[in-house]
């Protein structure tokens, strides 16, 4: 996952920053081509509300649904956990990630200026009521 994130991300998670994340319980899904791993998603959840941490698909393996698939079924564990609403950050110019979130269900809610460092750019913020999502 760490590869992939490097080939992917402009400001990429570490190898630890997984490895914090598998310790401290938070929700992974790997989607996986046989032995390869074609994409990952990461999040997190308090109370009623829960957070999209990090999506990541390999260059090779995009437009074939599997950021689709990834999202649907993190939001299908995060209901299963009572959560209520869900968030995630996005980078501003990221068009594809957004039009995929909001297909969704996911709406602007507001936005974190110079979020992201390289380059720097404004973060989207959007949310999703999770009980008008069809995620399963």
């Amino acid at each position: 996952m760490a590869a992939i994130e490097r080939e992917v991300f402009a400001d990429p998670w570490s190898a630890n920053d997984f490895q914090e994340c598998v310790a401290g319980g938070v929700l992974f899904s790997v989607a996986t081509d046989g032995a390869v791993v074609g994409g990952y998603v990461v999040a997190h959840h308090a109370a009623d509300e829960g957070e999209i941490l990090n999506l990541g698909v390999a260059p090779g393996h995009r437009r074939r649904g599997i950021g689709r698939a990834l999202v649907r079924h993190v939001l299908g564990e995060l209901a299963r956990c009572t959560v209520k609403v869900a968030f995630l950050e996005v980078r501003e110019s990221n068009t594809a990630a957004r039009r995929l979130y909001e297909s969704l269900g996911f709406v602007g809610v507001g936005r974190r200026p110079r979020y992201y460092r390289r380059p720097v750019e404004d973060a989207v913020i959007l949310r999703v009521t999770l009980a008008q999502v069809a995620y399963l």
